[in-house]
């Protein structure tokens, strides 16, 4: 089980933020992670950035998506700067899963932008030193965004979920993150690890 000592020899679950962002075709990939985080003893609460909550796309209305998170981890969806902000004064995450993590949002992270309730709920997470998991999901991670992976991944309390090309032939500047690891990267997160090899 997924719990943390919270004094008094006390332990609860570990408090686990989940926020997409919107690479939505990898939506449908990212339930059954959610399902598993539960599963392992995680209070989840999900995070979906305003575009997300709001669009409906070929890959399925955002409704669904909407629905599907609040059964799975039995707490609403937050979508607004206003719901997140909390977080860091109230120290209400022990930890926070970005995924996906689009190029919009790898890009507002590097540089401190703070205008979507994701990048918002990373700033407040990170004004108490605790971990924030990145699981990459764009186009252009071999290209623009290649310079905001690299700010990340030296910046302290960020680390990254395994990634790989998807298409190299297709899309040779495109990478995504192997989602079935994000598991593993939280217990490697709430220990202080990055987890190896980031690329592959």
């Amino acid at each position: 089980m997924a719990e943390k000592a919270r004094g008094k020899g006390e332990t609860k679950a570990i408090r686990l933020g989940l926020a997409l962002c919107g690479s939505f075709c990898t939506f449908e990939e990212m339930l059954p992670i959610a399902a598993k985080l539960v599963a392992e003893g995680y209070e989840v609460t999900p995070i979906m950035s305003e575009f997300s909550y709001e669009t409906d796309t070929r890959f399925g209305k955002a409704e669904h998506f909407i629905m599907q998170l609040e059964s799975i981890t039995g707490n609403r969806v937050l979508h607004t700067i206003v719901e997140v902000e909390p977080f860091g004064p109230k120290g209400l995450l022990d930890i926070l899963v970005v995924a996906p993590c689009t190029g919009n949002t790898l890009s507002k992270m590097a540089v401190g932008v703070t205008d979507t309730c994701v990048t918002m709920a990373a700033k407040a997470h990170l004004r108490n030193e605790r971990p924030v998991v990145v699981a990459v999901s764009t186009n252009d991670a071999l290209a623009n965004s290649a310079k905001n992976i690299g700010s990340l991944l030296n910046s302290k309390h960020i680390y990254f979920v395994p990634m790989k090309q998807d298409l190299p032939h297709a899309k040779p500047r495109s990478v995504v993150a192997e989602f079935d690891r994000i598991p593993e990267a939280v217990r490697s997160a709430l220990e202080g690890n990055q987890l190896q090899p980031i690329y592959s």
